[in-house]
């Protein structure tokens, strides 16, 4: 094992400073993916600063939405009341991720944070551009059933296995970072990076920033939500693809919509091109699957994962229909 400092800050600007002064330090929450990374040789960070015990562990109601500290356990959120009415996307597809043992140790900034679980990243002894750049991505031509299809390029074709990420994405979340510099916020469609060629940096998170928390704006009057996830088995599997859809619909037309894929692209992939489709057109059948496959236009789906396009595709249009169905009579 290699050797590490721990850290336990007593405030947020303690947790920076010595963050900002210690190149290579990483933060630690529940450590449900560094940790794992630390065993794997992926990671090595000299210093582990625990945040675990700082003030950023509550769900607060405010004028502005609901505030989401970065420290509040997955399996509290997804339990949260407010979270369950109001953002019920957000709810189901944190239930759909992970483990329950998992989930009551994951947090909300972790999740976020956590890294591809591609092979070729997990495993030391293959190239890889995003653990070392310029080594190459033999995912490209190996195996790679699992990853990309949107988003992607020569140097990089893993997936972004959070499934928080794709419903707050949809939901028009912002993330709020303290950092050396100061405070500042970045909408979540914006925090993860695509590939491009520096496929290592994840994230658009600035040396020494910490998360502090998410907040999720009012939901919009008479809109709905929901998440749908396939994977391998009904279990414990990161999303072959998934969806995050938010609706709102009146005489019969859509109003408003945001839509967000997972598994399909590096990061949560916000579907503007199908949004734009969607909004003001009928709530027909015809026109959820015309705004779909104008925004899958955009694969390019590998040797072996081209399933994934239909998948996604049938995905989001069985959650838009959903969403659009009139509510069931009372028994």
């Amino acid at each position: 094992m290699k050797p590490f400092a721990y850290l336990r800050p007593g405030s947020v600007a303690e947790a920076v400073r010595a963050c900002a002064e210690r190149p290579g330090a990483r933060f630690l929450g529940g450590g449900t993916n560094l940790v794992d990374l630390m065993k794997l040789g992926v990671e090595s960070p000299g210093l582990l600063i625990d945040v675990t015990r700082l003030p950023l562990d509550r769900v607060t109601r405010t004028d502005d939405g609901l505030r989401i500290g970065a420290t509040v356990r997955n399996s509290d959120l997804a339990a949260h009341p407010d979270v369950r009415t109001d953002y019920p996307a957000l709810s189901q597809a944190l239930l759909a991720g992970a483990s329950g043992q998992l989930r009551n140790t994951a947090t909300t900034g972790g999740n976020l944070l956590q890294r591809t679980r591609c092979p070729y990243f997990q495993d030391v002894s293959k190239p890889c551009n995003k653990r070392t750049p310029g080594s190459g991505c033999p995912a490209l031509e190996g195996a790679h059933r699992d990853l990309a299809v949107l988003g992607h390029s020569r140097d990089c074709v893993a997936t972004n296995p959070s499934d928080m990420a794709v419903a707050l994405a949809a939901l028009d979340a912002t993330v709020r970072l303290h950092g050396p510099e100061g405070e500042r916020t970045v909408p979540v469609t914006g925090f993860h990076r695509l590939p491009g060629d520096n496929p290592d940096q994840d994230t658009v998170i600035r040396p020494g920033e910490l998360i502090t928390e998410v907040v999720l704006p009012p939901r919009p009057d008479g809109a709905a939500s929901l998440y749908r996830k396939a994977r391998d088995r009904a279990s414990y599997a990161f999303a072959l693809a998934s969806v995050a859809a938010v609706l709102t619909v009146r005489d019969g037309r859509v109003e408003q919509a945001s839509l967000a894929f997972g598994g399909l692209a590096h990061r949560p992939w916000r579907a503007l091109a199908a949004e734009e489709v969607l909004r003001g057109a009928p709530a027909t059948d015809e026109t959820f699957a015309q705004a779909v496959d104008t925004e899958l236009e955009a694969a390019r789906p590998l040797r072996d994962n081209g399933f994934k396009v239909s998948l996604a595709r049938n995905l989001a249009i069985g959650a838009l229909t959903e969403l659009a169905a009139p509510p069931a009579p009372p028994r």
